[in-house]
């Protein structure tokens, strides 16, 4: 069996505030926004990549404490740190070089769950 990865599912309080959050800040581009049984999706990312999609939801099934993050490289983890100041997001760990070739932190979405932005150099 030969798999590709789709999408990542993440069941969000406020879909506005966490739009917001993964695409004018981190910027990943809308693909489709829809309701589906009454409830507002929007899937985000770059062509032919994997998606992130957006549920809104008033009780998420996923809480941030599962263990689940998500991870975004980037060209100058540098730059991603001033970005992310400008628009009041603090780093909540990193950064972190665990070698010579890779940098990087994390960061919380407006639902708590972790965001790892990393360069690889």
């Amino acid at each position: 069996m030969k798999l590709s990865m789709n999408w990542i599912t993440l069941r969000v309080r406020d879909l506005e505030a966490s739009l917001d959050f993964y695409h004018r800040i981190l910027g990943l581009p809308i693909e489709r926004r829809f309701e589906s049984r009454g409830r507002q999706i929007v899937m985000l990312g770059a062509a032919g990549q994997p998606k992130i999609e957006l549920i809104r939801g008033s009780d998420p099934d996923l809480k941030p404490e599962c263990g689940v993050s998500v991870g975004f490289e980037v060209g100058s983890l540098d730059e991603a740190i001033t970005e992310l100041s400008n628009e009041g997001i603090p780093i909540a760990r990193g950064p972190v070089s665990p070698n010579p070739h890779l940098r990087f932190l994390y960061i919380l979405d407006p639902d708590g769950f972790e965001v790892q932005l990393a360069e690889h150099i």
